[in-house]
């Protein structure tokens, strides 16, 4: 179909143990950076290492070269830092304004990987994710204008999970201050925010986290939590939606998280093909361990 805008397709991080031999080619880091491959089937990556640790503006520029060679129209899109939306410790311990106090060091070390992304036209977007935990009160609203003062040079995406935040004032607020609300997709579980469809910036961004119940208050295992291969009829909805929301954004990230053993690979390509209509290229390895991508790829 016609898009009155980008649609950028791609997975939430590129750097997986389980996804040698799979997603990627047995043996390939000594042949080619996995960018330079990931690179050839998507249009963008959500950078998560940011999430657990800094990075290097040397490293950004290499990954942006890397992805410039294959892909001139790739982006990136990076989670900030831990230490700003979660408490000390397991990500499933409780989450408030009050259990929040980054350093100064770490907003000077966050902001030199993310302008060295910048700086080569490659961040699509600083995604600032919190926990369920993280609920819509006085306080907590505060903290998140603190956040939108301090990285207000970025294009920002502010994901919350917890249902109190899906009112008219804080969509209006977002609207006001060019503020991205992510859409979700994730466990239906207590007061988790439901599938939304909002696009109240420049950028409309969507995120599928996989529905794993059982697992998904359960571990600490991200392995386990992520662990879901969505079928193609969960995948109708949403392809809907990211169409609707790219008649109103001038550019769309949809980013699929259920990342264990490449299953977010797959999913990403089944809604590539869905939103463009034409079958797309995948890895080999990808479709033999996956064979219900035949339907979608390119022979």
């Amino acid at each position: 179909m016609a898009h009155s805008s980008k649609v950028l397709i791609g997975t939430a991080g590129f750097s997986y143990k389980d996804w040698e031999g799979i997603v990627y080619p047995p043996g390939l880091k000594k042949r080619q950076h996995p960018l330079q491959f990931l690179s050839q089937y998507f249009d963008c990556c959500e950078i998560n290492t940011s999430f657990y640790g800094h990075i290097q503006p040397r490293t950004a520029k290499q990954w942006c070269e890397f992805v410039q060679e294959v892909n001139p129209n790739f982006e990136f899109t990076a989670k900030l830092f831990r230490s700003f939306t979660h408490a000390p410790g397991s990500v499933l311990q409780s989450t408030s304004a009050a259990t929040l106090n980054p350093l100064q060091e770490d907003e000077v070390k966050a902001k030199a990987g993310l302008d060295a992304l910048a700086e080569r036209e490659k961040l699509g977007a600083l995604l600032i994710q919190f926990p369920i935990s993280f609920k819509n009160t006085d306080d907590n609203q505060d903290y998140l204008q603190s956040l939108v003062e301090r990285f207000r040079e970025y294009p920002l995406v502010i994901e919350v999970r917890h249902s109190t935040w899906n009112i008219p004032e804080v969509l209006a607020q977002f609207s006001a201050q060019n503020v991205a609300f992510c859409n979700i997709d994730q466990p239906m579980l207590g007061r988790a925010l439901r599938a939304t469809e909002y696009a109240t910036s420049s950028i409309a961004y969507v995120r599928l986290h996989g529905r794993n119940y059982k697992e998904w208050f359960q571990s600490d295992n991200r392995d386990d939590r992520y662990n879901y291969l969505y079928k193609p009829e969960q995948l109708q909805p949403w392809k809907e939606k990211i169409e609707r929301l790219a008649e109103k954004a001038e550019k769309t990230f949809a980013v699929t998280n259920n990342h264990y053993k490449g299953k977010a690979a797959v999913n990403a390509l089944e809604l590539k093909q869905m939103l463009s209509g034409r079958k797309v290229r995948a890895p080999e390895t990808l479709v033999e361990h996956y064979p219900e991508l035949k339907e979608f790829v390119q022979d």
